[in-house]
């Protein structure tokens, strides 16, 4: 894979720190992330009222401000110049749709009487005093994370027959409540079985903590524009994954005592659209579907070339699957919104 990684490891002597504004850019995003999806909700926060032009404008304006605010991170991970405490800052910003679910969700758990977005200010805040101070080192070779890719990767392969299915499952929700309950209740005989769901939550675990040990050794110095894809949204697929569990077995299983089906997914009867809180839910799960199936193509592109495909090639196939990733989470957030098929 040439020119696949440009620099990797993280030890070496340490060069004069110098304060960089330019790199605190995906914390301010991230800070004002929030607040963006505030003026969404208040601009839609009266469902049985039909929008003005000006607060369906203010809504789409605000929801796609807040949706960005990952690709500016990514922007500025691309960055050659960029220390490792300001290129693991934008990594870091691009998991603020998640990141802003598990807060809230722990935040319920726990019964803070702290607002959300004081926290979350006081979270990003420290993130980007530690960016600025973390020490600047001259990048050298690591020792080699071969092995570890390797079974990063065989496991993704084989937890991809769930996540497809999951997606699938979800995509019936086009069809009505009952289309993706009736799916839901079949995959459930083999991933909710005494033997399946422990294998299952071992197998996220590891993910999560391999794919951050990879994201953190590769986040040391500057990579392609492909490497750099799949670490951005590895870091942001390990965030959702745990965020995800802590929702499922922690938050509604033990602590609320409800079933975790299609009326919890989508924040019944409020919805996503038209809550304060469910509003969060909208850009956390769209960018979750979009980044599980974008982050297997680009496993799916190393897997190619290194097994003789011209990089071109790859390269096609990928963007290919980035298009179709954007598209079934396009489907998948409508049903979730309401729209019905046939």
């Amino acid at each position: 894979m040439k020119n696949e990684t440009l620099f990797a490891g993280n030890s070496g002597p340490l060069l004069e720190k110098r304060f960089d504004y330019r790199s605190l850019a995906p914390a301010a995003a991230a800070l004002c992330y929030p607040f963006l999806l505030k003026g969404f909700h208040t601009a839609v926060a009266t469902p049985d009222v039909a929008p003005s032009s000006l607060a369906i404008l203010v809504a789409v304006l605000a929801l796609a401000v807040a949706v960005a605010v990952p690709l500016l991170g990514l922007a500025f991970a691309l960055r050659l110049s960029a220390s490792a405490g300001a290129r693991r800052l934008a990594y870091a910003s691009m998991t603020a749709p998640t990141l802003y679910v598990f807060l809230g969700v722990v935040q319920a758990l726990v019964n803070s009487p702290i607002p959300d977005e004081a926290v979350w200010c006081l979270i990003w805040i420290t993130i980007a005093i530690w960016s600025q101070l973390a020490p600047n080192r001259v990048v050298a070779a690591v020792p080699s994370v071969r092995r570890l890719r390797v079974v990063h990767g065989l496991t993704a392969a084989i937890l991809s027959l769930y996540v497809l299915f999951h997606v699938a499952n979800h995509l019936f929700g086009l069809a009505g409540e009952d289309a993706h309950a009736a799916v839901m209740k079949i995959g459930r005989l083999v991933y909710r079985s005494g033997l399946g769901e422990p294998l299952l939550v071992a197998a996220m675990l590891f993910q999560v903590g391999s794919g951050l040990h990879l994201a953190w050794r590769w986040s040391a110095g500057p990579q392609a524009f492909h490497r750099t894809y799949q670490v951005a949204s590895g870091t942001y697929l390990s965030l959702f994954v745990l965020g995800h569990m802590n929702s499922v077995f922690i938050y509604a299983r033990s602590f609320l005592g409800i079933p975790t089906g299609w009326d919890f997914a989508i924040g019944a009867p409020a919805g996503l659209i038209h809550d304060a809180w469910n509003i969060r839910l909208l850009p956390h799960y769209a960018l979750g579907v979009f980044f599980v199936l974008s982050h297997m193509a680009s496993g799916l592109r190393v897997v190619l070339i290194a097994h003789g495909t011209a990089q071109r090639t790859a390269d096609r196939l990928w963007g290919a699957a980035v298009v179709f990733g954007a598209m079934v989470a396009a489907a998948v957030m409508a049903g979730m919104c309401g729209v019905r098929i046939g």
